[in-house]
Protein backbone atom coordinates (compact mmCIF):
# COMPACT_ATOMS: atom_id res chain seq x y z
CA UNK A 1 0.00 0.00 0.00
CA UNK A 2 1.88 2.43 1.17
CA UNK A 3 5.46 1.45 -0.69
CA UNK A 4 4.13 1.48 -4.52
CA UNK A 5 1.69 3.92 -6.25
CA UNK A 6 -0.58 1.83 -8.26
CA UNK A 7 -2.66 4.53 -10.14
CA UNK A 8 -3.40 2.69 -13.11
CA UNK A 9 -4.79 -0.82 -11.28
CA UNK A 10 -8.36 -0.21 -10.20
CA UNK A 11 -8.63 -3.69 -9.01
CA UNK A 12 -8.72 -4.45 -5.80
CA UNK A 13 -7.10 -7.47 -3.92
CA UNK A 14 -6.89 -8.38 -0.77
CA UNK A 15 -3.78 -8.99 0.55
CA UNK A 16 -2.73 -12.50 2.88
CA UNK A 17 -6.51 -13.56 2.33
CA UNK A 18 -5.86 -17.10 2.87
CA UNK A 19 -3.93 -16.26 6.01
CA UNK A 20 -6.05 -13.88 7.45
CA UNK A 21 -9.39 -16.74 6.77
CA UNK A 22 -6.79 -19.75 8.22
CA UNK A 23 -5.42 -17.74 11.14
CA UNK A 24 -8.36 -16.29 12.49
CA UNK A 25 -9.82 -20.45 12.37
CA UNK A 26 -13.53 -18.81 12.30
CA UNK A 27 -16.42 -21.44 12.78
CA UNK A 28 -20.16 -21.51 11.15
CA UNK A 29 -21.90 -19.55 13.15
CA UNK A 30 -19.70 -16.91 14.45
CA UNK A 31 -19.71 -13.17 14.41
CA UNK A 32 -16.53 -11.64 13.27
CA UNK A 33 -15.39 -7.71 12.79
CA UNK A 34 -14.21 -6.07 9.88
CA UNK A 35 -12.80 -2.62 10.94
CA UNK A 36 -11.47 -1.83 7.53
CA UNK A 37 -13.68 -3.06 4.80
CA UNK A 38 -11.83 -1.12 1.45
CA UNK A 39 -13.27 -3.04 -1.32
CA UNK A 40 -14.99 -5.85 0.87
CA UNK A 41 -12.55 -9.13 -0.22
CA UNK A 42 -11.73 -10.20 3.44
CA UNK A 43 -15.40 -9.45 4.71
CA UNK A 44 -16.76 -11.45 1.56
CA UNK A 45 -14.21 -14.49 2.78
CA UNK A 46 -15.13 -14.37 5.96
CA UNK A 47 -19.27 -14.17 5.61
CA UNK A 48 -18.44 -17.35 3.27
CA UNK A 49 -16.21 -19.23 6.38
CA UNK A 50 -19.08 -18.17 9.32
CA UNK A 51 -21.41 -19.61 7.00
CA UNK A 52 -24.49 -20.89 7.63
CA UNK A 53 -25.67 -18.88 10.64
CA UNK A 54 -22.60 -16.60 11.34
CA UNK A 55 -22.48 -12.58 11.47
CA UNK A 56 -20.67 -9.52 9.96
CA UNK A 57 -19.77 -5.89 11.12
CA UNK A 58 -18.26 -4.08 8.65
CA UNK A 59 -16.80 -0.76 9.26
CA UNK A 60 -14.83 1.88 6.83
CA UNK A 61 -14.37 5.53 7.45
CA UNK A 62 -14.86 6.30 3.40
CA UNK A 63 -18.09 6.50 2.81
CA UNK A 64 -17.29 5.19 -0.93
CA UNK A 65 -16.04 1.86 0.69
CA UNK A 66 -18.92 1.75 2.34
CA UNK A 67 -21.38 2.25 -1.23
CA UNK A 68 -18.93 -0.34 -2.67
CA UNK A 69 -19.45 -2.82 0.18
CA UNK A 70 -23.26 -2.23 0.01
CA UNK A 71 -23.30 -3.09 -3.65
CA UNK A 72 -20.91 -6.20 -2.97
CA UNK A 73 -22.44 -7.47 -0.31
CA UNK A 74 -26.01 -6.85 -0.64
CA UNK A 75 -27.35 -10.17 -0.61
CA UNK A 76 -25.96 -10.84 2.91
CA UNK A 77 -27.55 -7.53 3.94
CA UNK A 78 -30.72 -8.39 2.93
CA UNK A 79 -30.68 -11.45 5.13
CA UNK A 80 -29.51 -10.24 7.80
CA UNK A 81 -26.16 -11.68 7.98
CA UNK A 82 -23.95 -8.40 7.41
CA UNK A 83 -24.18 -4.96 8.85
CA UNK A 84 -22.06 -2.07 7.31
CA UNK A 85 -21.32 1.20 9.45
CA UNK A 86 -19.49 4.27 8.16
CA UNK A 87 -17.07 4.79 10.73
CA UNK A 88 -13.27 4.70 12.02
CA UNK A 89 -12.30 1.62 13.78
CA UNK A 90 -11.04 4.22 16.22
CA UNK A 91 -14.69 3.88 17.56
CA UNK A 92 -15.31 -0.12 17.10
CA UNK A 93 -16.24 -0.65 20.39
CA UNK A 94 -19.17 2.17 20.50
CA UNK A 95 -19.97 0.64 16.99
CA UNK A 96 -19.88 -2.40 17.93
CA UNK A 97 -22.30 -2.63 21.04
CA UNK A 98 -24.86 -0.12 19.07
CA UNK A 99 -25.02 -3.04 16.18
CA UNK A 100 -25.37 -5.88 18.73
CA UNK A 101 -21.38 -7.24 18.34
CA UNK A 102 -20.56 -7.13 21.88
CA UNK A 103 -18.43 -10.47 21.86
CA UNK A 104 -16.98 -11.80 18.47
CA UNK A 105 -15.31 -14.54 16.94
CA UNK A 106 -12.69 -12.59 15.15
CA UNK A 107 -11.85 -9.01 14.13
CA UNK A 108 -9.92 -8.30 11.08
CA UNK A 109 -7.80 -5.03 10.43
CA UNK A 110 -6.12 -4.03 7.17
CA UNK A 111 -4.54 -0.88 7.65
CA UNK A 112 -2.89 1.87 5.29
CA UNK A 113 -4.25 2.50 2.08
CA UNK A 114 -6.26 0.75 -0.45
CA UNK A 115 -5.28 0.50 -4.41
CA UNK A 116 -9.39 1.59 -4.78
CA UNK A 117 -8.73 5.01 -3.44
CA UNK A 118 -5.14 5.29 -4.62
CA UNK A 119 -6.84 5.12 -8.07
CA UNK A 120 -9.61 7.73 -7.66
CA UNK A 121 -8.00 11.08 -9.07
CA UNK A 122 -10.88 13.13 -6.59
CA UNK A 123 -8.98 11.76 -3.09
CA UNK A 124 -4.80 13.31 -4.28
CA UNK A 125 -3.98 9.98 -2.66
CA UNK A 126 -1.78 9.51 -5.70
CA UNK A 127 1.52 11.25 -6.86
CA UNK A 128 0.96 9.75 -10.26
CA UNK A 129 -1.72 12.01 -11.41
CA UNK A 130 -2.79 15.62 -10.90
CA UNK A 131 -5.61 15.44 -8.15
CA UNK A 132 -6.36 17.88 -5.42
CA UNK A 133 -4.41 18.21 -2.55
CA UNK A 134 -6.89 15.97 -0.12
CA UNK A 135 -6.23 12.40 1.40
CA UNK A 136 -8.92 12.37 3.28
CA UNK A 137 -10.44 8.78 4.24
CA UNK A 138 -13.53 10.38 5.14
CA UNK A 139 -14.58 13.93 2.89
CA UNK A 140 -16.48 14.73 6.69
CA UNK A 141 -12.86 15.64 8.12
CA UNK A 142 -11.54 19.34 8.53
CA UNK A 143 -7.93 18.82 8.31
CA UNK A 144 -6.52 18.41 4.30
CA UNK A 145 -3.72 17.53 3.01
CA UNK A 146 -3.63 21.19 1.30
CA UNK A 147 -3.88 22.52 4.62
CA UNK A 148 -0.96 20.86 6.02
CA UNK A 149 1.33 21.68 2.96
CA UNK A 150 0.60 25.28 2.60
CA UNK A 151 0.36 26.52 6.17
CA UNK A 152 2.45 24.58 8.57
CA UNK A 153 5.81 26.41 9.43
CA UNK A 154 8.98 24.55 7.88
CA UNK A 155 10.35 23.21 10.97
CA UNK A 156 6.46 21.62 11.64
CA UNK A 157 6.46 20.04 8.17
CA UNK A 158 9.94 18.43 8.20
CA UNK A 159 8.85 17.12 11.62
CA UNK A 160 5.81 15.80 10.15
CA UNK A 161 7.54 14.25 7.03
CA UNK A 162 10.08 12.29 9.52
CA UNK A 163 8.09 11.34 12.01
CA UNK A 164 5.57 9.96 10.32
CA UNK A 165 7.50 9.09 6.33
CA UNK A 166 10.49 8.01 8.13
CA UNK A 167 12.16 10.31 5.12
CA UNK A 168 15.60 11.05 6.04
CA UNK A 169 15.56 14.28 4.00
CA UNK A 170 12.87 15.45 5.57
CA UNK A 171 14.64 19.14 6.04
CA UNK A 172 15.22 19.43 2.71
CA UNK A 173 11.88 18.56 1.32
CA UNK A 174 10.01 20.41 3.84
CA UNK A 175 12.12 24.07 2.62
CA UNK A 176 11.57 22.93 -1.39
CA UNK A 177 7.69 22.87 -0.44
CA UNK A 178 8.04 26.18 1.86
CA UNK A 179 9.27 27.86 -1.07
CA UNK A 180 6.96 26.58 -3.84
CA UNK A 181 3.74 27.48 -1.74
CA UNK A 182 1.37 27.36 -2.70
CA UNK A 183 0.50 24.32 -4.30
CA UNK A 184 -2.78 23.07 -5.75
CA UNK A 185 -2.47 19.02 -6.35
CA UNK A 186 -0.98 16.29 -6.17
CA UNK A 187 1.41 16.35 -8.97
CA UNK A 188 2.43 19.88 -8.33
CA UNK A 189 3.85 18.59 -4.98
CA UNK A 190 5.27 14.88 -6.45
CA UNK A 191 7.12 17.28 -8.75
CA UNK A 192 8.98 19.55 -6.25
CA UNK A 193 9.60 16.59 -3.60
CA UNK A 194 11.49 15.04 -7.44
CA UNK A 195 13.67 17.92 -8.05
CA UNK A 196 14.54 18.44 -4.05
CA UNK A 197 15.54 14.74 -3.84
CA UNK A 198 17.49 15.19 -7.24
CA UNK A 199 18.08 12.49 -10.10
CA UNK A 200 20.16 9.58 -7.73
CA UNK A 201 19.01 6.17 -8.19
CA UNK A 202 16.47 5.22 -5.50
CA UNK A 203 14.08 2.14 -4.75
CA UNK A 204 10.39 3.96 -4.42
CA UNK A 205 9.60 7.11 -6.59
CA UNK A 206 10.84 9.98 -4.47
CA UNK A 207 7.57 11.15 -2.92
CA UNK A 208 6.31 7.83 -1.41
CA UNK A 209 7.67 8.57 2.09
CA UNK A 210 6.37 12.27 1.80
CA UNK A 211 2.52 11.95 0.76
CA UNK A 212 2.54 8.65 3.36
CA UNK A 213 2.82 11.00 6.08
CA UNK A 214 0.50 13.93 5.05
CA UNK A 215 -2.07 10.85 4.63
CA UNK A 216 -0.99 9.13 7.92
CA UNK A 217 -0.80 13.07 9.56
CA UNK A 218 -4.42 13.98 7.52
CA UNK A 219 -6.71 11.37 9.22
CA UNK A 220 -4.62 10.53 12.79
CA UNK A 221 -4.15 7.21 11.38
CA UNK A 222 -1.11 5.82 14.25
CA UNK A 223 -3.86 7.16 17.11
CA UNK A 224 -6.62 5.77 15.68
CA UNK A 225 -4.31 2.47 15.36
CA UNK A 226 -3.73 2.73 19.15
CA UNK A 227 -7.46 3.45 20.39
CA UNK A 228 -8.51 0.78 18.38
CA UNK A 229 -6.04 -2.45 19.44
CA UNK A 230 -7.28 -2.38 23.19
CA UNK A 231 -10.66 -2.00 21.69
CA UNK A 232 -10.80 -4.96 19.60
CA UNK A 233 -9.02 -6.98 22.12
CA UNK A 234 -11.52 -6.11 24.74
CA UNK A 235 -14.42 -7.44 21.91
CA UNK A 236 -13.41 -10.81 21.44
CA UNK A 237 -14.24 -14.06 23.16
CA UNK A 238 -12.46 -16.50 24.87
CA UNK A 239 -10.65 -18.41 22.11
CA UNK A 240 -11.65 -15.59 19.83
CA UNK A 241 -8.58 -13.82 17.16
CA UNK A 242 -7.55 -10.69 16.22
CA UNK A 243 -5.37 -10.21 12.79
CA UNK A 244 -3.75 -7.00 11.96
CA UNK A 245 -2.10 -6.11 8.19
CA UNK A 246 0.08 -3.43 8.61
CA UNK A 247 2.39 -2.11 5.52
CA UNK A 248 5.41 -0.11 7.20
CA UNK A 249 7.50 -0.16 10.17
CA UNK A 250 5.04 2.77 12.51
CA UNK A 251 2.26 0.79 12.13
CA UNK A 252 3.58 -2.77 12.43
CA UNK A 253 5.60 -1.24 16.11
CA UNK A 254 2.51 -0.11 17.63
CA UNK A 255 0.89 -3.85 16.78
CA UNK A 256 3.86 -5.35 17.88
CA UNK A 257 4.36 -3.82 21.15
CA UNK A 258 0.38 -3.95 22.20
CA UNK A 259 0.46 -7.53 21.66
CA UNK A 260 3.58 -8.49 23.16
CA UNK A 261 2.57 -6.17 26.04
CA UNK A 262 -0.83 -8.07 26.22
CA UNK A 263 0.70 -11.37 26.09
CA UNK A 264 2.65 -10.37 29.20
CA UNK A 265 1.78 -10.89 32.84
CA UNK A 266 3.43 -8.47 33.93
CA UNK A 267 4.47 -4.89 32.35
CA UNK A 268 6.41 -3.34 34.98
CA UNK A 269 9.82 -1.82 33.58
CA UNK A 270 12.71 -4.30 34.27
CA UNK A 271 14.27 -2.24 36.92
CA UNK A 272 11.54 -3.01 39.39
CA UNK A 273 12.12 -5.98 41.36
CA UNK A 274 8.61 -6.55 42.12
CA UNK A 275 5.18 -6.80 40.02
CA UNK A 276 3.37 -3.64 41.24
CA UNK A 277 0.90 -3.05 38.04
CA UNK A 278 -1.37 -5.87 38.53
CA UNK A 279 -1.18 -6.08 34.33
CA UNK A 280 -2.47 -9.88 33.12
CA UNK A 281 -2.11 -11.30 30.17
CA UNK A 282 -5.16 -11.04 27.78
CA UNK A 283 -4.25 -12.62 24.37
CA UNK A 284 -1.56 -15.27 23.68
CA UNK A 285 0.14 -14.53 20.45
CA UNK A 286 -0.63 -17.30 17.49
CA UNK A 287 2.38 -15.13 15.15
CA UNK A 288 5.62 -14.96 17.38
CA UNK A 289 6.76 -13.39 13.96
CA UNK A 290 4.68 -11.80 11.58
CA UNK A 291 3.37 -13.83 8.82
CA UNK A 292 4.55 -11.99 4.91
CA UNK A 293 2.78 -12.76 1.68
CA UNK A 294 4.06 -15.70 -0.37
CA UNK A 295 5.75 -15.04 -3.36
CA UNK A 296 3.49 -15.86 -5.61
CA UNK A 297 1.03 -13.24 -4.09
CA UNK A 298 4.18 -10.47 -4.56
CA UNK A 299 4.17 -11.49 -8.29
CA UNK A 300 0.57 -11.29 -8.52
CA UNK A 301 -0.05 -8.19 -6.53
CA UNK A 302 2.92 -6.10 -5.90
CA UNK A 303 1.03 -3.46 -3.41
CA UNK A 304 1.38 -6.50 -0.64
CA UNK A 305 5.24 -7.09 -0.68
CA UNK A 306 5.44 -4.98 2.62
CA UNK A 307 2.46 -7.12 4.29
CA UNK A 308 2.87 -8.01 7.27
CA UNK A 309 0.06 -10.19 9.25
CA UNK A 310 0.12 -10.42 13.02
CA UNK A 311 -2.63 -12.34 14.49
CA UNK A 312 -3.26 -12.97 18.77
CA UNK A 313 -6.17 -15.34 20.44
CA UNK A 314 -8.25 -13.60 23.40
CA UNK A 315 -6.99 -15.60 26.73
CA UNK A 316 -9.92 -17.26 28.87
CA UNK A 317 -10.28 -15.34 32.25
CA UNK A 318 -9.22 -18.28 34.11
CA UNK A 319 -5.92 -18.87 31.93
CA UNK A 320 -4.67 -14.94 32.52
CA UNK A 321 -5.59 -15.60 36.42
CA UNK A 322 -4.06 -18.75 36.35
CA UNK A 323 -1.09 -17.01 34.70
CA UNK A 324 -0.90 -14.31 36.99
CA UNK A 325 -0.90 -16.57 39.52
CA UNK A 326 2.19 -18.32 38.49
CA UNK A 327 3.69 -15.57 38.27
CA UNK A 328 3.33 -14.08 41.68
CA UNK A 329 4.30 -17.48 43.37
CA UNK A 330 7.78 -16.98 40.97
CA UNK A 331 8.26 -13.67 42.22
CA UNK A 332 7.53 -14.91 45.92
CA UNK A 333 9.35 -17.95 46.05
CA UNK A 334 12.40 -15.53 44.33
CA UNK A 335 12.07 -13.19 47.22
CA UNK A 336 12.23 -15.76 50.04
Amino acid sequence: MDAVDPFDQAEHRPVMLNEVVAGLALRPGADVIDGTLGGGGHAAALLAAIAPGGRLLGLDADPAAIARCRHRLAAAIAEGRACLVQANFRDLARVANAAGFAAVDGIVLDLGLSSLQLADRTRGFSFQAAGPLDMRFDPSQETRAADLVNRLSEDELADLIYAYGEEPRSRRIARAIVQARPLKDSAELAAVIMHAMGRGRQRIHPATRTFQALRIAVNDELEALRAALPQAVHLLRPGGRLAVISFHSLEDRIVKQFLQQEARDCICPPRVPRCVCGHRATVRLVTRRPLQPAMEEVIANPRSRSAKLRIAERLPESNAHAAGADVAAHEASSAN
